[in-house]
């Protein structure tokens, strides 16, 4: 079974979105990564740029990703939430997977197709499949490399009895 490990909203604004999630839900604390430094990324087979930034909080036992992409170029948050509209929601949920391009070919077999393969520069290969006709939202798939599994435990092990300040951490 593939469980949801994440839940990502497409926001507009990391600090304000963090600082609202906190106060509805108790969320965090909220690690921000600016400018994800990427090897490569292919919206829909093309080549594209995906400068985005993301905060990562914890919410009970799953993880919360806020992103905002800051290029107009085409993307898989842009297809859900076309650039200048200014629509925030939830985008995608995210699932660890065994062998990612064998789920990317299950999914496109199953009519889910592959919207977007971006490389981090270190070397994390994420994908979103195209959930939307099912689900109404994106699917990210990812392998649970030690890497990957050690900033889900970072992020998870930061919250326990977090006394909810500091509520904003900058990474890299």
């Amino acid at each position: 079974m593939l469980a949801v490990r994440q839940l990502a909203y497409k926001v507009n604004d990391l600090e304000a979105a963090a600082a609202a999630h906190h106060r509805r839900f108790g969320s965090g604390p909220f690690f921000v990564l600016r400018h994800v430094a990427l090897a490569s990324s292919e919206h829909r087979g093309i080549e594209q740029p995906f400068d985005h930034s993301s905060a990562y909080g914890q919410w009970g036992s799953v993880m919360v990703e806020l992103v905002v992409q800051h290029n107009p170029d085409p993307s898989a948050l842009h297809d859900m939430f076309p650039h200048g509209s200014g629509a925030e929601g939830l985008h995608h949920t995210a699932l660890f997977v065994d062998d990612l391009h064998a789920e990317i070919a299950r999914f496109k077999a199953a009519g889910v197709p592959l919207a977007q393969l971006s490389i981090t520069e270190t070397g994390t290969a994420f994908a979103f499949v195209d959930a939307r006709a099912e689900l109404g939202h994106m699917l990210e798939l990812y392998e649970p490399t030690r890497q990957l599994r050690g900033f889900y435990d970072f992020v998870a092990e930061a919250a326990q009895g977090w006394d909810g300040h500091d509520l904003i951490r900058e990474l890299g």
